[in-house]
């Protein structure tokens, strides 16, 4: 059964920010892993866009805010993207009932998208 569902779209030219602002945004919004993986790709901003998508759709399909930095993306040894919540959030699904989250995210050099879907049994 769908327990939830959340979708995000995020303009790419929002994530480009110099050194400095990038160093304060990402301690506000992203987790040390995202920040890893973002800045070893060559267009780094399509990551960040989609990782900030990411954590927005999670917050629709749960119905509220869950702090940035306690929701994050990571990715399966094939590349598939997945949902971590990290402590205090991390019973979170399961204290929903959720028992499968499914994350897909998509990016262009313009935009980038975000779908989640919480499934129970």
């Amino acid at each position: 059964m769908i327990l939830g569902i959340g979708t995000d779209l995020a303009e790419v030219a929002r994530y480009r920010f110099d050194a400095e602002k990038l160093a304060l945004f990402a301690r506000k919004v992203y987790t040390e892993e995202e920040m890893r993986y973002a800045m070893t790709k060559r267009l780094w901003e399509e990551r960040l866009a989609g990782f900030f998508a990411a954590k927005e759709s999670a917050r629709k399909a749960f119905g509220h805010a869950i702090p940035w930095r306690r929701v994050g993306v990571t990715h399966e040894k094939s590349g598939k993207p997945k949902l971590v919540f990290l402590a205090p959030y991390d019973g979170l699904p399961a204290s929903r009932g959720v028992t499968r989250i499914h994350l897909t995210i998509t990016h262009t050099a313009t935009m980038a998208s975000a779908v989640v879907i919480l499934e129970s049994d």
